[in-house]
This record gives structure tokens, sequence and C-alpha cells, in this order.
């Protein structure tokens, strides 16, 4: 998408506005595929918790992906998209377990990572099969929030307690066909995903049944330029054979999977946003637009960085700007940035807009939710439509209430 295209998508569906590359997803899903191309069976499941609008979850369909999913909610999404039962895994954390059973009852393949479920479902569903999510105690990911695998984290059985799982699926007689593990996202150093791998493996001697072996993801992508990402043709070139190898040992061919989120859609979003006025304090300059963290979270959320373009002024005169929202909070963008001179009416581009992104935006100030496009063959399609204050009062009653008479006071 050039600059121009995207001008074009704010003039015709108003700002802020999403803006999703169909190109760059597939792009990023056949890069991950010729990785591991060597892999007899391998399997990648979109995370639909990264962006689950069910156009983008229809596209990655037609691609060859299958979903992962993290409630039932995500599970009927990707149903209602067209996936397959079998082409879906659910790993929930802290649900009921009467939610994985609804799930069940769909079809759906489902990953359990705590004991205390394991046991119940396996004392009353022994002959539905189990993949387990094993906590590698491995720490990955650019910040706390978004790292998983460590040893105090509530995602995934510990491998310390290997031999209580062990204890109840020998109870139980329950089938464990798959074994998982998600170290968390923005993996820097692929020699700490083999490490995590390698107990991945050392996990799995335990069981007889295994159809599959799941690595989760997060996979770092770049945020600006010459930015450090994981090095997937390397990952696939070292992984490839060590899981070979593997199998050879466990003594038959397995399913490799593979569960990316913001690997495939990250860098194909663009978030447009509209200057509303630019504001000059003693030290700052503040360019404010008609947006807030209601809609893009992670930077006051996670601390992430996108890169911002003046599109509407691409080759103006450099100066430093603190992008901000307009959200009754501090709620800000980005500080002292580098920035082509803004004026007031100008269209600001959030890079790296795809993953967590929408999925994450609110109604915080009673503000609509932003409209989503897909730019597919060059041509933009509309895929949400802005919300309307009709929107915000759906699902609200209104009770007559009076107010109590109040007491006169001596």
């Amino acid at each position: 998408m050039t600059n121009q295209d995207l001008l074009a998508v704010a003039r015709e569906f108003g700002s802020p506005v999403y803006v999703y590359d169909a190109e760059k997803i597939a792009f990023q899903y056949n890069r991950l595929k010729n990785a591991f191309s060597e892999i007899k069976d391998l399997r990648i499941h979109y995370a639909v918790k990264a962006l689950s609008n069910i156009s983008i979850l229809k596209y990655l369909n037609s691609l060859g992906s299958g979903m992962d999913t993290v409630s039932i909610q995500e599970v009927r999404l990707a149903l209602e998209a067209g996936v397959a039962p079998k082409d879906i895994i659910y790993t929930p954390n802290g649900v009921s377990l009467e939610e994985i059973e609804q799930v069940v009852r769909l079809g759906v393949q489902i990953n359990i990572d705590n004991l205390s479920i394991l046991e119940q479902f396996g004392a009353k569903h022994p002959e539905v099969p189990v993949c387990i999510r094993i906590n590698p105690h491995i720490l990955a990911g650019g910040n706390s929030k978004i790292s998983v695998g460590h040893v105090d984290s509530k995602f995934g059985i510990s491998i310390h307690q290997m031999p209580l799982l062990l204890r109840i699926v020998e109870n139980t007689g329950m089938t464990i066909n798959g074994i998982h593990m998600h170290t968390g996202s923005d993996i820097l150093d692929i020699e700490v995903f083999l490490r995590a791998s390698e107990i991945l493996f050392d996990s799995a001697k335990n069981f007889k049944n295994l159809e599959f072996l799941d690595f989760g993801s997060g996979f770092k992508v770049p945020y600006r330029e010459n930015d450090i990402e994981t090095d997937i043709e390397e990952l696939g070139e070292k992984l490839t054979q060590r899981f070979e190898n593997f199998c050879e040992e466990y003594g038959r061919e397995l399913t490799l999977v593979f569960e990316p989120g913001k690997f495939l859609v990250s860098e194909a979003g663009k978030f447009l946003a509209k200057v509303n006025v630019i504001k000059q304090t003693t030290s700052t300059v503040f360019a404010g637009v008609d947006s807030g963290f209601n809609h893009l979270i992670r930077p006051m959320f996670y601390g992430s960085h996108h890169d911002i373009k003046n599109i509407s002024n691409p080759d103006g005169k450099f100066r430093f700007y603190s992008v901000v929202g307009y959200i009754c909070e501090t709620d800000t963008f980005a500080n002292n940035r580098r920035i082509a001179e803004i004026t007031e009416g100008d269209i600001l581009a959030f890079s790296n807009a795809g993953a967590y992104s929408f999925s994450m935006a609110s109604n915080f100030n009673s503000r609509y939710r932003p409209t989503e496009v897909l730019w597919y063959n060059g041509k933009a399609h509309l895929i949400r439509e802005r919300e309307t204050f009709e929107d915000l009062l759906r699902h609200q009653k209104i009770v007559d209430l009076e107010a109590p008479a109040i007491k006169a006071t001596k």
C-alpha cells in the first residue's frame, strides 16, 4: 500500500481507521511455511486473539491456516469463518470445565493447561483425546506482560509437575494426543526457543499416543528500521532437523504445529488517525489526533513502539512531536518523535497495527470503535463499519428511577 492508497482510504472511510494488507499477510504465512518446507506434516494455526475480524479469519483459512483459539467465542468465530473443527485448537486459561465441555461438543481439539481441570475432565471424558500445555520455565518475550513461560507464570503445567500429570493420565485412562508450549511473544534469540523445544521433546517421551507437537509461536517482527527480528529461516533449518530426529526416536511421524499471531498480521496493519490540533507548550510540541488508547492501547500498555509517518506531508522538514490522543487520561503514542512537519488535518499512519490493536480496542470515554478495511487486490474492502451512538446504547436497559427524598437536618 502506498501513501496515496492510505490517504484514499482515509478520505473514503474517515478516520480513525485500521487498514490491513492482505498481500503482506500471505507473504508472512508463506515465509513461515517455506522455512519449514522439509517437515512432512506442518500445521499453522493462526492465533485468533491477535486480530479476530471474520474476513481476516476467512482469508487466512483460504491460505491453508487453521486457528488457535483461547475462548469459546473465538472457536465459534473460526467455525463461522468456515474453518473445519479438526483445524481448530482451543487453549484456554482459567476457564470453567463447563466451557471446555461446550467446546468438545463442537468437535475441536482441546488443550488443557492445569492439573485440576485435567483430572476433572479425564474423569468425566476419558474417551476424548487431550493436548497438554506445559510450562518449560524458559523466559522469553520483550515485556513482562507477554512473557508466559517463566517459573511464576499462570500458564501451563510445570515440567516439575510431570509425575502428578502422569498419575492423572494413568488413573483416568485418558489419551494425550499432543504436547504444547508457548514461551511468550517477541522471541529475540532462537537458541532460547530451541532450548525450550528440547524440554518439549523430553516431555513428549512420556506419552505413547502423540499425534502432534505444538511449539506455539512468539516470533518477533521488526518495529522500526533495522530492528532485530526472529530469524525464521535459521530456526526452520535447525528445528526441522531436530524434529525429524525426534520423530525417528519416537517411532512415527508427528505433526509439527505453530500458532503465529503477531508474526502473520502485525506488519500488515496500518492505523490512520487525523491530527486535530498542534499544541505548543513551553517544552513540547504536541500533535493531538482523533484517537487514543481506546483504539490503540499497546504503547500505553506495553510501552510498544509504532513507527509514525505523516503521509500527508512525507517530504516535509522533520521536527520533533509528542503524538497524543484525545482520551481523558495520560494518552501518549510517542514522545519527542521525529516526524515530517505536521499541520492540523494531516493524516498520520501508525505501523505494526495489525496485531493486538483493534482486538484490544474499547469504548472508553464513550468513543466509537473505528472502521476496519482490508486492502486486497489493489482495492479497499470495508470489513467492519464504524460504530454509532446506537451501538453504545445497544444492550443497555433504561430503568426509571426516582431520587430519594432528602430529610431536612436540624
